[in-house]
């Protein structure tokens, strides 16, 4: 009897094992989240995205401050870019822990912030000094800095997970002339010149013939990630596009954006539905990003697209190239294919009617191909598929392991 139940304790623990081998290693937003004192913090991290950049290391340091240190720093009116550098100063790129604070060799250390990694710091002016000091104090200041305000020191620790993430409250912003000095507006960066230049010529200019570029200009601002499909994509593409209606051809090409920065290890790290500048009420216009070891795909239940290149990843906006138009189901749903298949196609049709037996050839290459709707079915019955296959496979390793272990017991 304690056999039996020892086995299905394994059992158990080896499922509970594999799974939590699945989960992220923090959540900066959920972390600070659980303390409403440091809400304005939290909020402005989202806001300039160094939450995604915090998120997706794995050794980090975050010093925040309550709602009134960042009442004091919103008081002087900065722009957003500059707002983000000097937020950039209260995250380390290593792990100070309370317990490490108190332990500095020699009682004084020098690391770098995230400020540093950026290259927007000139000098040294982007590393922080932290100091024991009398007292028990641990103080913090730029290097460089010639900041004559109330000393920043640590207060308390708020969340840590040793040794990957350390979330503590200092006493006062962190600041330096180099963080303060104007940044430039994103917003000055024209997107379609930038589109046209980097191989998406054709894209670009359907977005400026349809009136559509002052959406992805507005949306620079806040965040953005379009995905330019090739000038080859859209040549094939090109009879279906002018099937489209004036609102049809509008929504197809703001369907390529995301009002919302990614870059390319941020979409490898975080699968699911994201919405897009042509998302509205009850017509979704979403797709979803799976991840296929290196490669990232984007797949909206009519066409699957791939990631090819990069035109440029520097938040807050991101251009990558793909290798598929991408068609959204509430448009090509119910619309047959292209009226003309591709000739690999032909040739590859009348090279399987050969190697059945050719009777069906003609038929085949012929025919009208699967609809929209069939590729749609297609895709989602493939998914599952995958997702069963994967969840087998989990389950028979962790079965498998629990027999052996227990046939050693016995």
């Amino acid at each position: 009897m304690e056999l039996r139940i020892s086995f299905f304790l394994l059992i158990a623990a080896v499922a509970a094992l594999s799974s939590a081998t699945t989960t992220n290693a923090h959540n900066i937003t959920h972390m600070l989240a659980k303390h409403p004192s440091f809400s304005t913090f939290n909020h402005y991290l989202t806001l300039t995205h160094l939450a995604g950049e915090i998120n997706r290391r794995r050794t980090i340091t975050v010093c925040a401050v309550d709602n009134g240190a960042m009442n004091s720093l919103l008081a002087k009116h900065y722009p957003l870019p500059t707002i983000k550098n000097i937020l950039s100063l209260h995250i380390f790129a290593d792990y100070f822990g309370a317990k490490k604070l108190h332990q500095i060799t020699k009682g004084s250390t020098t690391t770098s912030s995230l400020f540093q990694a950026t290259g927007e710091a000139a000098g040294t002016s982007g590393y922080v000094n932290i100091t024991d000091i009398k007292g028990g104090k641990v103080r913090f200041a730029p290097v460089d800095s010639d900041y004559d305000g109330p000393m920043a020191t640590f207060v308390k620790s708020l969340e840590e997970l040793p040794y990957d993430i350390a979330v503590i409250q200092i006493s006062n912003t962190l600041t330096s002339q180099e963080a303060e000095a104007p940044a430039a507006s994103p917003a000055d960066l024209n997107v379609t010149s930038l589109m046209a230049k980097q191989g998406c010529q054709t894209f670009s200019d359907m977005i400026v013939s349809q009136g559509v570029q002052s959406t992805f200009s507005d949306s620079v601002q806040g965040g953005l990630t379009v995905f330019c499909p090739s000038d080859e994509a859209l040549a094939a593409f090109r009879p279906r596009y002018k099937n489209l209606t004036a609102d049809g051809k509008a929504s197809l090409l703001l369907y390529h954006g995301v009002p919302v920065y990614n870059s390319l290890g941020m979409l490898r790290s975080s699968n699911g539905l994201v919405n897009t500048l042509a998302t509205e009420g009850a017509k979704k216009f979403d797709f979803t990003v799976q991840n296929d070891g290196d490669d990232v795909k984007l797949e909206t239940k009519v066409v699957t697209a791939t990631i090819t290149g990069t035109l440029i990843d520097e938040d807050p906006l991101a251009v990558f190239k793909i290798d598929e138009v991408l068609l959204p189901k509430e448009l090509f749903k119910a619309e047959p294919p292209a009226p003309a298949p591709k000739p690999a196609t032909k040739s590859k049709s009348k090279s399987n009617g050969a190697a059945a037996g050719g009777d069906d050839e003609d038929e085949n290459a012929d025919g009208p191909g699967p609809s929209a709707d069939d590729m749609a079915a297609a895709d989602e019955d493939n998914s599952n598929e995958g997702e069963r296959s994967r969840g087998g496979g989990v389950a028979a390793l962790c079965f498998s392991l629990a027999l052996v272990i227990f046939a050693c017991i016995c």
